[in-house]
This record gives C-alpha cells, sequence and structure tokens, in this order.
C-alpha cells in the first residue's frame, strides 16, 4: 500500500510539487543534512507565539545516518538532519527557552522521531531534553520507547497529542500535504523551559530522522532559543558598561603612546 501511496506522491512532485525557498540558518549554526529558516507561516506550520521567523530541520533531502539519537540510537532510522547551535555560556540556575513543532506525514509502524540535547562544547553529548515521535494515540512527546523529558525539563502544554491528518509544511518537499495512515500530523509550537544545574560552555543539538524507509518525510521546527530570555548570538552586542570599558581602556592606551612620543 505504500509503494501505491508513493507513486503518487512522485506523480505529484513531477507536476510541480516542491520545496518553498527559505533562508540560511543563522550565523554560528551548524547543519547536516536538510536546513533553514523561515519568517513567516508555511502551510500547517505558522509562526511561535512572539517570534517572526523558525528554524526547521528535516528528512526531506536528509543524510543517510543523519538525524538518529547521538546515544542509544533504535536501529530504525535511514536518513535524516542535524542541526547545532554555536555554544554559549551558563550559570547553574540559567534558563534555557525554545518552542518546538514536530510535523510527520508518517504513521504507523514507520515510528519517526525527533530530539533535543544539550553538548558540552560542541562535540560531547551532555544529556537530552525531550523526543517526539510518530504515535496513534497519547502525547507525541516524549516519544515512546526513548528517552523521557530531560530532568528540569518542563512543557507547556504538558500534553501533545498529534494534530491529525497530512501536514501542509514546505520542508516535507513532495510529502507536504500528504499522511501514510494514522500518526501522522504535527504537534502546533510546543515551548521548553529547562533550568540548568551545572555551569559550562554548551551548545543546542537538534535531529529529525525517517524509520525503516525514506517515505513520508518528518520535519522539526525550533524558534526563539534563549539563555534567560537573550537569544544564543555567536557575536553578541557588548553591554554598555563593557562599552564603556572598552573606551576607557582604548582612551587609556591612546595618552600612553602620545606621552611616549613626547618623551
Amino acid at each position: 500500500m505504500k509503494a501505491f501511496q508513493l507513486m503518487g506522491l512522485a506523480i505529484g512532485a513531477l507536476l510541480g510539487a516542491g520545496t518553498a525557498a527559505a533562508g540560511p540558518l543563522p550565523g554560528g549554526w551548524s547543519c547536516t543534512g536538510n536546513c533553514g529558516t523561515n519568517t513567516a507561516a508555511d502551510g500547517d506550520v505558522t509562526l511561535a507565539p512572539g517570534f517572526g521567523s523558525y528554524q526547521w530541520i528535516s528528512t526531506a533531502g536528509g543524510l543517510t545516518g543523519a538525524g538518529q539519537l547521538p546515544v542509544g540510537p533504535t536501529g530504525q532510522e535511514t536518513n535524516g538532519s542535524s542541526a547545532q547551535t554555536p555554544t554559549f555560556s551558563v550559570n547553574a540556575g540559567d534558563k534555557l527557552n525554545f518552542y518546538f513543532n514536530y510535523i510527520t506525514s508518517d504513521g504507523v509502524q514507520f515510528t519517526e522521531y525527533a530530539w533535543a540535547g544539550l553538548y558540552s562544547g560542541t562535540s560531547t553529548f551532555d544529556s537530552y531534553l525531550f523526543t517526539a515521535r510518530t504515535t496513534t494515540s497519547g502525547n507525541t512527546v516524549p516519544g515512546f520507547n526513548l528517552p523521557g523529558l530531560g530532568a528540569g525539563v518542563t512543557l507547556t502544554p504538558a500534553t501533545s497529542a498529534i494534530i491529525a491528518g497530512g501536514p501542509f509544511f514546505s520542508p516535507l518537499g513532495g510529502n507536504s500535504g500528504a499522511c501514510y495512515s494514522t500518526g501522522c500530523g504535527y504537534t502546533g509550537w510546543i515551548q521548553m523551559n529547562y533550568t540548568f544545574t551545572t555551569g559550562g560552555i554548551y551548545s543546542l543539538g537538534f535531529g529529525v530522522t525517517n524509520a525503516l524507509d525514506q517515505a513520508f518525510n518528518s520535519a522539526f521546527a525550533i524558534a526563539g532559543v534563549s539563555v534567560n530570555n537573550k537569544p544564543i548570538d555567536p557575536n553578541p552586542v557588548p553591554e554598555p558598561a563593557t562599552l564603556t570599558l572598552l573606551g576607557a581602556s582604548l582612551l587609556g592606551l591612546g595618552a600612553l603612546r602620545r606621552r611616549r612620543q613626547q618623551g
């Protein structure tokens, strides 16, 4: 049955179905597979509350092995995509916040998933924040038979039954609007809040993967990544006090240079 549905989707793609243009990920982010930034609502994926853009990763155009869980993969993964933020420094008690939306056109036994987790620096995996997975009933987050919510993580809303039906979202490519049986749909925007218990240098990683085959794609959208309500920025603007101190230092260096030249 799935093969016949795939044939219909392929014909639809040849007739003009495609992926809408999207911008790149923000500066300092990295991508493996298919990633982008949207600045407007796209089908069933609206802008997150209070934000004018969001990032996404998709299994459409993804790479073999990309997007799978960095620790304890299921063995069903085929192809997918992943993204990672630049590093940021935190103290114990600092709060990490962002919105996410899991979108999938696959269902039943083809249990695809997405995840978000923390890395120490950029290469050492630290811990999972949450997982999301195709399901026919109950909560999509955390994904069944996958790591649960990380300690200190809260979600709003706390429950996440799938909004059923073929989701329209252009990063799904030719699968936008398609649905393979029950379990496909999207979660809508969910807010994630996490309180750090240990200070250090971290980065955020995200992944999404197909399961068992490469048909009927899934995507994962992320918006408003911030620490203590300040966006993660690889080139942060100095605080006013820092600018004042820097200006005073430059003036001092200039005066010292003039004295040396006069002497």
